[in-house]
């Protein structure tokens, strides 16, 4: 395959000869016959992108001198680094040690310390947060392709914060999505600065070795890769650095702590080199414009700092480039291919259809690559190809139609680039026949699918997106390990998936890929922002966005359908955010404008493709939430972003019109198929009731009740999730009456006896809740047995007269029983007498035996009543009732008693007897 020599300008950073030919690998490589098949030839389809012959300009191509692709013999720079290798000449640098300024610190900088072999080497200090990077390059180069043979892996070592990995496997297993995203953040700004022509396979591989949970090792690994790539022999044209941007209340503080960070309105992470911005990503509470266009000229000053010391690092201690193995093809091939397909492939892109148009396509490679053949010999005159001709292809087009392009590509993607090859004025039109700040036609729908939560269909263009809510309790959230050791829970979170029917083409299906990680976090964030607080809206919250259709801007279409899915699933959101992408063209004379960079609104895949940047802006109609940039040349200017987010707040603008008008609306009501949450309060010392011995208590709460979960917390809040409302009052009632606060006195009617024991019963006075009834309090008569009067199953009325220090309860039967109905002569009615009997036998073998009553004396001690002054007040008694109508009710004689009341020092007692002998 041929090379694409447009992109990046190609400077010599460092013209130190190289250790390495490129010349050198045919003779190399057939000196050893068992060499492995990583270093043998690579087989490719004879098919390639025209974009890698077409030029822009057809000048940069001459940047760099261009050998001959022939067999030579073994250069003496290949010869010489062979021989290097052996006992003698290890080559290794000595170690070096710098410190460069990192916001208001500093790092400390290593190399030549560890990792010696690689060709960069870094070790980073920042606090006690260490992060170590390497890079290393393959002897021989891959076959040529669109795009710069780079791997980057980043892993955080549980190690690091002293701790080990959770799992069976006491290991680091599948890269976590925090470490995914740091990957892209490392390789989107260096992928820019990376020659074009070197296919050497590049690997950068960082770790995590030590983290002290207060300064963020993200900014650190972008930095360090920076100066390890800087090191190496890789060449590039710049060296960059990454950081962060914190914003605590009117005032930017760079590369922030951790603790500072919980207070910052803003999250920017800004790379570039010392005069250039390539990548920017952050996270923000509605910020305007203008206030984000500061922090990222604090954050440009930050890098410039980082860049100029990593420069004199360079000097000091770098290695050669390998200029010398940089290879593109001669101009004359590019000015061959240009006279064989040039005005076609003009034709061709601009085809409406998509798949009419990829057809065409390769019907032109074909032509080409048949015209070309392997000896090298040109035919122009002849064509052996497909039967259907590319113009039965544009014939075919309907006029129509709306242009279709390619779909949305990343870093990685191969790619078309329609690149014309002279300067065609278009009249201010985009291919689509759009303006530059024209928006693709909306349209949108909610409630599509009626057993989901909340669903929308989000249409912009032949760009789709199919977002479905679902709404549950915190066992639904997402738990994140982290190197903080800190659990953490996330309760809204967005899933992002890019299949390959989405563009026509067949691939595989499985775990999710760095740019669906990326792209689902960038929208997620942008999310984040509107939602309600968990008091106010207790549920956790799933978003999946799957992508029917893609032409560019998928991830700012989960972005509107996220939030008009949310707002289907009844979730009271702050205000309604839309997302665009904004396209850019650097040099417009080519195009047949006046050179002034031109700024496209909501970009398609072909012009993301084709263009200098992608930008992708989130928020509402003042302010921003979210927002992602990448640089495909060396940098962009603060007055090129300002336009590019002032148009950017207009399309936006544009799009929350046309999601007000989406048909059908969203129902902004819970769905009846969704769980219900209840939340209750209760005393904190309260919540281990509900929990119960080992869970048990709750265990059983849920199984009787039929609910789905009840999670508790500390401070006393209960969550009650269930999926109907009965099952939800029947909970709720049984925790209120377990966590309820008794108060002695109060009466609790119709109560089940739940079980009998020797010395009472226990009675259910709430769900759940259980008090001691005393056998003694059962009834106004003596008792033997509990049994001997009831039963479990009964239901009877209690009072509680008592509550211990444990919390136990006691209660009265007795105390709720009417008081016996008795004369008022009789003595046992009178408070201030004692009734005692008297020990003698009546005088007929049936008659009532008789009672002896004495006056009740507070607070003294019983004695024993001498026997013949009962009689004698017996018979005082017995004399004195006769005179009166009314007699007392007897009941059986007993041993008489006395109590005494002290009087100074004398005892006062009264003895008054119905004895009837």
């Amino acid at each position: 395959m041929l090379a694409n020599p447009s992109g990046v300008r190609s400077t010599a950073c460092y013209a130190q000869p190289s250790h390495f030919a490129f010349s050198g690998r045919c003779k190399l490589l057939s000196s050893f016959p068992n060499r492995p098949r990583f270093l043998s030839p690579k087989k490719t389809s004879k098919f390639c992108s025209l974009s890698l012959l077409l030029s822009r300009n057809g000048v940069r191509c001459n940047s760099f001198a261009v050998k001959a692709l022939v067999e030579p013999e073994v250069s003496e720079s290949v010869a010489a680094a062979a021989g290097g290798a052996g006992a003698g000449g290890s080559g290794l640098l000595p170690p070096v040690s710098v410190k460069i300024p990192f916001g208001d610190r500093e790092i400390l900088i290593e190399t030549g310390h560890i990792g010696r072999q690689a060709s960069g080497s870094v070790v980073a200090t920042d606090g006690e947060t260490i992060v170590y990077t390497s890079v290393c390059l393959s002897d021989v180069p891959s076959e040529p392709s669109d795009f710069f043979p780079l791997s980057v892996t980043y892993q955080e070592r549980f190690s690091a914060a002293g701790r080990t990995s959770g799992g069976f496997f006491k290991r680091e297993g599948k890269t976590k999505d925090n470490e995914v995203l740091i990957c892209r953040m490392i390789d989107r700004p260096l992928r820019p600065t990376m020659l074009k022509g070197f296919y050497h396979e590049t690997q950068l591989l960082s770790w995590v070795l030590s983290y002290d949970g207060l300064h963020c090792p993200d900014a650190l690994a972008v930095t360090a890769a920076g100066i390890a790539v800087a090191l190496s022999e890789v060449p590039h044209s710049e060296a960059i650095a990454g950081v962060r941007i914190g914003l605590l209340g009117d005032k930017f503080v760079v590369n922030p702590t951790t603790k500072e960070m919980e207070g910052s309105t803003l999250d920017l992470f800004l790379a570039g080199t010392d005069n250039a911005i390539l990548m920017i990503e952050g996270y923000c509470d509605f910020l305007p414009e203008e206030k984000l266009l500061e922090a990222v000229q604090v954050g440009q000053g930050a890098v410039r700092q980082i860049c100029s010391a990593v420069k004199a690092l360079v000097t000091k201690c770098g290695k050669p480039k390998m200029l010398d193995a940089i290879r593109l093809p001669p101009p004359e091939l590019y000015r061959l291919v240009e006279k064989i397909a040039g005005d076609e492939l003009h034709n061709v892109l601009q085809i409406k259809s998509k798949i009419p148009r990829r057809k065409a396509i390769s019907l032109l490679e074909e032509k080409v690559i048949n015209r070309l053949t392997d000896k090298g010999y040109i035919s122009i005159e002849g064509l052996s190809g497909s039967g259907e001709t590319i113009q039965d292809l544009i014939d075919e087009e309907d006029e129509d139609e709306e242009i279709v392009v390619d779909g949305e590509v990343d870093e990685g993607d191969v790619h078309i680039k329609p690149v014309s090859r002279k300067s065609t004025p278009l009249g201010g039109k985009r291919s689509d026949g759009r303006s530059p700040e024209d928006i693709r036609p909306i349209t949108s729908s909610c409630g599509l699918l009626p057993r989901a939560h909340g669903s929308a269909l989000f249409t912009r263009g032949e760009t789709q997106s199919l977002a479905v809510v679902t709404l549950g309790d915190k066992q639904m959230a997402q738990k994140l390990d982290n190197l903080a050791n800190v659990e953490e829970f996330k309760r809204f979170y967005l899933q992002y998936s890019f299949p390959p029917s989405s563009v026509g083409e067949v691939g595989r299906m499985g775990a999710p890929s760095r740019r669906e990680i990326g792209h689902g976090t960038l929208a997620e964030r942008a999310l984040e922002r509107i939602l309600p607080t968990e008091d106010a809206f207790p549920y956790t919250i799933r978003v999946e966005s799957t992508i029917t259709e893609s032409n560019g801007s998928s991830s700012m279409a989960s972005v509107c359908g996220g939030c008009l899915a949310l707002q289907d699933a009844g979730v009271p959101l702050k205000c309604s955010i839309a997302g665009i992408a904004m396209g850019l063209v650097l040099d417009t004379h080519e195009f047949g404008g006046d050179g002034t960079p031109l700024i496209l609104s909501d970009i398609t895949g072909a012009e993301d493709a084709s263009g200098d940047m992608d930008f992708k802006v989130a928020g509402n109609e003042d302010g921003i939430t979210a927002f992602q940039m990448d640089i495909k040349v060396e940098g962009i200017t603060l007055p090129v972003m300002r336009e590019a987010l002032l148009q950017a707040r207009d399309g936006r603008r544009r799009i929350l019109a046309e999601m007000m008008k989406c048909s059908p609306p969203p129902a902004k009501s819970l769905s009846k198929y969704a769980p219900l949450i209840h939340i209750m309060k209760v005393a904190p010392e309260k919540v281990n009731m509900i929990i119960g011995s080992g869970g048990k208590k709750v265990k059983s709460i849920i199984e009787e009740t039929g609910v789905e979960a009840i999670d508790t917390q500390d401070d006393g809040i209960v969550k009650i999730t269930a999926k109907d409302l009965s099952s939800l009052e029947k909970s709720k009632s049984i925790i209120s009456s377990l966590t309820m606060v008794p108060t002695v006195g109060d009466i609790y009617r119709n109560c089940e006896i739940k079980s009998i024991v020797p010395y009472g019963v226990f009675v259910e006075i709430a769900p759940g809740r259980e008090g001691l009834c005393h056998i003694s309090e059962l009834t106004s008569d003596w008792l033997a047995k509990a049994e001997d009067a009831f039963k479990v199953g009964d239901r009877v009325d209690v009072k509680l007269i008592e509550v211990n220090d444990k919390g136990q309860l006691r209660l009265s039967r007795r105390a709720l029983l009417p008081v016996p109905e008795t004369s008022p002569e009789d003595p046992s009615s009178n408070p201030d007498v004692v009734v005692i009997a008297d020990s003698g036998k009546a005088s007929d073998e049936g008659a009532p035996q008789k009672y002896v009553s004495v006056p009740k004396a507070e607070g003294l001690a019983e004695e024993k009543i001498d026997r013949a002054k009962v009689k004698s007040s017996a018979t005082k008694v017995a004399s004195s009732s006769k005179s009166n109508s009314a007699e007392t009710t007897l009941l059986p004689r007993k041993k008489v008693f006395k109590r005494v009341k002290k009087s100074g020092s004398k005892a006062v007692t009264g003895v008054s007897s119905n004895d009837g002998e």
